[in-house]
């Protein structure tokens, strides 16, 4: 009854729009009371400390920095130009361009939200210009968006890495298929709505310089994700390190070479990043306490006692996990749901011998599509606002693009090779 009063009122104050940080905080006191601790409280402030200055956190800001000076830098457009070379000219094109970027443009921000709100600008403004029926172009760019994190680098790669101990060099790895297998059934779904409303075709022309010199841009901004990911894998760097060295790497690029990244600019991403990494941290802190009540309810324990009856069909465990974590999806924003239930979860996927990377992968995967389910999907909030066009015009457009996420949770879930390929090839088991 308590777990439930303690559940209810988190969701409860987050639905009557009370901060998410503020909700988990209210809601651990509650806990305190409930479970007649109060001569513990003091120790809130200690677990907040401790879970949120863990060093592999510092790597999140030089994440969102990484993604911001990319798109000051003027990437975002070069990313578009090079997608409409390889895509435009089919039916439907500009659907596929749209995808094709936002692959291209996670391997740099980390971050859908970020992907959404600076990449999906000028998706929009190019659909648009093709022909596009808006809304149309607004629900494809809410959903290509959900790639972001799942292609490293990733912000929520590196929460989950800090609170399991989980190798983020693996996690990083182990999100390639996923994310390829993401944009390749977003771009199925697009070729039968395309045939279907019989969208336009797009005629490009392009000098083989003007080719030579989109591909070298894309490559070289590539770079990102090669330092980030050799970095790690290889050893050279940690996380955190590798994040520094991809912010210092975007900064050069967009400076030096593009030459579209200006001094005056940095004072506006640096206070962005700011923003981005409190707000972040804040919900660290806040579900740092909130798991440590959790663990003297003995939630864990519970849930596991919950779970016995079917711990030996591993497969029936993760589709009840995920039917949960979908519906968690429609309430709350993607980290805070991560850093609620993974403490919870973890002794229930250890009891079914699942692999903590595995695991990672697929609720990261579960809580993106989250980000374009209602009432609560940020992607969708952030494409509905650059786009002026009400969220529900959108979200009519969403169901094949959701059925083709769905499919791929699906996949993963079954097929824990599209996971563990990559990891295991590369830094063996």
């Amino acid at each position: 009854m308590e777990i439930a009063l303690i559940f209810g009122s988190l969701i409860l104050l987050v639905l009557i729009g009370v901060p998410v940080a503020f909700s988990m905080g209210l809601s651990t006191l509650l806990g305190f009371y409930l479970n007649n601790t109060w001569g513990f409280a003091s120790v809130i402030a200690q677990r907040m400390y401790s879970g949120s200055t863990s060093f592999i956190l510092i790597a999140i800001p030089f994440y969102i920095m990484t993604g911001l000076l990319m798109n000051a830098g003027g990437m975002t457009k070069r990313i578009i130009c090079f997608a409409q070379l390889l895509v435009g000219r089919f039916t439907g094109g500009m659907g596929y361009v749209n995808v094709v970027a936002s692959m291209i443009f996670s391997g740099m921000s980390g971050s859908a939200v970020a992907d959404a709100s600076g990449l999906g600008i000028l998706e929009l403004e190019v659909m648009k210009k093709a022909g596009y029926e808006e809304k149309f172009s607004a629900a494809i760019t809410a959903a290509s968006s959900t790639i972001g994190p799942i292609v490293p680098p990733s912000i929520p790669f590196v929460i989950y890495g800090g609170l399991t101990g989980t190798s983020v060099g693996r996690l990083f790895l182990g999100g390639f298929i996923p994310g390829i297998a993401m944009g390749i059934s977003l771009i199925i779904a697009i070729y039968f709505v395309a045939r279907k409303r019989n969208f336009p075709k797009n005629s490009v022309k392009m000098t083989w310089k003007e080719f030579a010199t989109s591909t070298v841009n894309v490559l070289l901004a590539l770079g990102t994700v090669l330092i980030i990911v050799y970095g790690i894998v290889g050893g050279v760097f940690t996380p955190t390190e590798a994040a520094v060295v991809a912010s210092i790497y975007s900064f050069i690029l967009g400076f030096f070479f593009y030459k579209d990244l200006k001094l005056q600019q940095l004072p506006g991403i640096v206070w962005e990043t700011l923003k981005h990494t409190i707000r972040v941290i804040f919900i660290i802190a806040t579900a740092s306490g909130f798991s440590w009540v959790l663990t003297i309810m003995h939630v864990p324990q519970k849930i596991i006692a919950t779970f016995s009856s079917i711990l030996s069909e591993p497969i029936l465990v993760l589709l009840i996990i995920n039917a949960l974590l979908l519906i968690l999806g429609c309430f709350m924003e993607s980290i805070s749901i991560m850093l609620l239930v993974t403490p919870v979860l973890m002794p229930v996927i250890k009891e079914i011998g699942m692999d903590p990377v595995h695991f990672g992968v697929m609720m990261t995967l579960n809580l993106m599509i989250g980000l374009i389910t209602p009432p609560m999907g940020l992607s969708l909030y952030s494409v509905a606002s650059i786009s002026k066009i009400p969220i529900w015009n959108i979200v009519s457009e969403l169901k094949p693009f959701l059925i083709a996420l769905l499919a791929v949770l699906l996949l993963i879930i079954f097929f824990p090779s599209l996971t563990m390929f990559l990891p295991d090839l590369i830094m063996g088991n």
